[in-house]
């Protein structure tokens, strides 16, 4: 057998693995908890949550709802995508704008525009008025250092906070579920997976993402060392110059801190090129709500962020 052969068969062994996991995870939290919920914004993390989902269940349908807590600083092509997601498959879907709450007073805009630290309250309220005891989550642990502490199942406490400390063993894939009323568990059924094996498992599964995952036109500018583009966040600045470029996104969230990054990669194959090349995660490499400080994802998980 070759060498390239030998590397092959182990990345499909890999994947394969992986997906078990995942599925395994699923079916364990349908057995253990009354009210779970899948957070899904239409990002590539959340789709994949999703396929994998519903492959858990097929031919049932899945039998949790989806949440997305909504900035309202959305690509339209990814809420475009969210919504024929939902459409085709029959889900329920539950928006938490953050609009709402900054209307009725319970959050207020913050000076540099980024939505994105307030999505905490809308999250944690809608937990709370749903019941709703499990969330299943996209996080990763290759993603950021906060997020490489994080279990399986991340137990919450009644305010939704995260204690690192509270953390329990997960031995031989035994997940406790446990938690006081009030309390809720995060789960993350692709804690395990890298951004490489996202996107091989994507290019294997044959997974629709939403367009502005590949390489497109797209007028933006420079600010913090990465390319933003225009949109209801306001931009650019005194200074900011307007460039059109061939970009694409590697992770989607608020738009007024979440870069492009320059590439002509317009097929999965490419990106794959792209990213197992990349020295950067995706979120150190475009997401400036990161670089707030050297804890500031670990700051907001303790606040009860994803």
């Amino acid at each position: 057998m070759t060498t390239a052969q030998t590397a092959t068969d182990a990345a499909r062994d890999n994947l394969a693995a992986l997906e078990s996991e995942a599925v395994h995870v699923f079916r364990e939290v349908a057995g253990e908890f009354d009210r779970p919920v899948i957070l899904f914004s239409g990002g590539k993390d959340s789709t994949l949550l999703l396929h994998l989902a519903i492959k858990a269940f097929w031919p049932a349908p899945v039998p949790f709802p989806l949440l997305h807590v909504d900035t309202g600083h959305n690509f339209d092509e990814v809420i475009a995508f969210r919504d024929r997601v939902v459409e085709k498959y029959g889900l329920r879907l539950v928006v938490a704008k953050v609009q709402d709450w900054i209307d009725d007073g319970r959050l207020q805009e913050r000076p540099d525009g980024t939505r994105n630290p307030l999505q905490t309250q809308p999250l944690l309220d809608t937990i709370a008025e749903h019941r709703f005891d499990a969330v299943f989550g996209g996080g990763r642990r290759d993603e950021e250092r906060a997020r490489a502490k994080e279990r399986v199942f991340s137990l919450r406490n009644a305010f939704g906070q995260w204690d690192p400390r509270r953390q329990r063993p997960e031995l031989w894939n035994l997940y406790n579920g446990r938690h006081r009323p009030g309390e809720h568990v995060r789960v993350f059924p692709l804690s395990n997976w890298t951004e490489a094996d996202v996107w091989h498992y994507i290019a294997r599964e044959q997974v629709e993402l939403p367009s502005i995952y590949y390489a497109h036109k797209r007028k933006v500018f420079r600010r913090d060392g990465m390319w933003l583009t225009e949109g209801p966040w306001g931009g650019p600045r005194d200074g900011e110059q307007v460039e059109e470029l061939m970009v694409r996104y590697r992770t989607v969230g608020d738009g007024s801190c979440t870069g492009a990054v320059e590439s002509t990669a317009t097929t999965v194959e490419q990106v794959i090129a792209e990213v197992q090349a990349s020295r950067l995660t995706e979120r150190g490499a475009t997401r400036a709500d990161d670089r707030l400080s050297e804890a500031a994802m670990e700051d907001r998980k303790r606040e009860g962020y994803f």
